[in-house]
This record gives structure tokens, C-alpha cells and sequence, in this order.
């Protein structure tokens, strides 16, 4: 199996440096399920797409912290891709950014969360699971952190899983498009240090809810299994 990861993370600050980024994190977790995968990682939000989806078996797009209703032309190049992708038959999985770029380039809708940002960890009931997710527990835990969410599921697309604060925390769209609001990349590490970094930007209250949160594990490696399967699935049938 052979994935294209676009980065769409824009976070280039001092926090960033010293931790791995997406092209390395998305590849970490998916080798830890399956370790002869092989990976290609473009930097879609500086402007480096790939020229061509020949001998790519799937894609994975990345969560940032840019909207993705901002004005940039990476974003503007990135929905045209995504639906080329998809005319193409590609299989895809977004997580956070790409959860909601997906459902945007194909006509669905994103808009703020109504109760303010979601940090720390989260639990989603499965409400409408796909095959591929039958191994996972339910509800199922993942970090998330976001202040935008799908708001209306692109035209032929059903919600596979809802949080109290998240009506779509991910969907699927037949077997070539599958998506999650959250994080399965991150480690507990990484949130731990990511909750310090944006303590000033969430306010006490997030912050220490996010916190005591992070006392309970999360279901990451079982979510990279069920993305694994997806794209098993994906490709057997293509």
C-alpha cells in the first residue's frame, strides 16, 4: 500500500520545531498497524501538490490550525484537489482539517462549534459505523481540538459517530471517503504539551477540563487500525 499524506498544518512556531510534524506523525501511526505501508508527503500548504495521483493507493489529509473557509490559495487549490481525488476514485481519510475539507469541496458545510473550542479528550458514540470500524470500542475515545465543525454532510455521505459537542464527528461516504473531527496521531505527550502551549488561548476552563481529560487513555492505535482496514477495503475494490 502506497499513501500520499497532504500537510495541511500551518503551525511553523517554536512549539512546532520541537515536536515531529504530520508527514512524520500520520506515517508513525499507520506503520504501527502496518509496518510495510510506504508513504510520499507533500506539503500542500505551502503550495506542493502532487503532479499526479498515478501509483498512490490512497490519501490522508492532515489536521491544521488554519480554517478552511480562510482566503489562501493553498486552501482554494486544496478543495479542487480533493474533488479531483475523488472524480479519480481515490480513497481518502481527514482528520480535523481534512474531516472538514472534505465534506466542504464536496458540498457539504463547516461553521463554528456552538459551544466554543473542543480540547483534550473526546468520546464519540458510534452511531452509523462502517464495516471497517466494527473492531472499535464504543464510544470511542480520541484528542481532539478544534473550534469549527461539520455543520451538513456532503450529498451521499452518513455520520458514522456524534459527541455531545460534535453531531458529526465523522462520516463516510460509500467505501472511498472516510473522516474523523479528531486526532488519532497524537500522542499523550503531544496533547500534554499541546493543552500548556494554548492554555492562554483556551482560558481556564478548557484548559482544566482538557487536563483532568488526559488522565483516560485513547483508542488511537484501534482508530489506526479501522483507517488501515478502510484502505484495505478501498483498495480491494477498486
Amino acid at each position: 500500500m502506497h499513501l500520499g499524506v497532504l500537510v495541511t498544518n500551518t503551525d511553523e512556531s517554536p512549539f512546532a520545531q520541537r515536536h515531529p510534524k504530520d508527514g512524520e506523525k500520520f506515517p508513525l501511526m499507520m506503520r504501527a498497524v502496518r509496518p510495510d505501508w510506504r508513504f510520499s508527503v507533500w506539503q500542500v500548504k505551502d503550495g506542493d501538490f502532487p503532479d499526479s495521483f498515478e501509483g498512490l493507493d490512497g490519501v490522508m489529509l492532515t489536521g491544521s490550525p488554519a480554517s478552511v473557509h480562510d482566503d489562501a490559495d493553498w486552501i482554494a487549490r486544496l478543495m479542487e484537489t480533493i474533488r479531483a481525488m475523488d472524480r479519480h476514485g481515490l480513497p481518502m481519510f481527514g482528520a480535523c482539517f481534512g474531516h472538514q475539507a472534505i465534506a466542504l469541496a464536496l458540498g457539504g458545510a463547516v461553521g463554528r462549534n456552538p459551544g466554543g473550542y473542543v480540547h483534550g479528550l473526546t468520546h464519540s458514540r458510534l452511531t452509523h459505523p462502517a464495516p471497517w470500524m466494527a473492531d472499535l470500542p464504543d464510544p470511542v475515545r480520541l484528542y481532539g481540538s478544534h473550534v469549527e465543525q461539520v455543520t451538513a454532510l456532503p450529498p451521499g455521505a452518513r455520520a458514522t459517530s456524534a459527541s455531545e459537542d460534535c453531531p458529526v464527528a465523522g462520516f463516510v461516504r460509500g467505501d472511498r471517503i472516510y473522516t474523523t473531527q479528531h486526532h488519532p496521531e497524537m500522542t499523550p505527550g503531544f496533547i500534554a504539551a499541546l493543552t500548556d502551549e494554548l492554555a492562554g488561548y483556551l482560558g481556564p476552563d478548557v484548559t482544566a477540563r482538557a487536563r483532568a481529560s488526559l488522565s483516560e487513555p485513547a483508542d488511537g492505535r484501534a482508530f489506526a487500525d479501522s483507517i488501515a482496514r478502510f484502505f484495505d477495503t478501498a483498495s480491494s475494490s477498486r
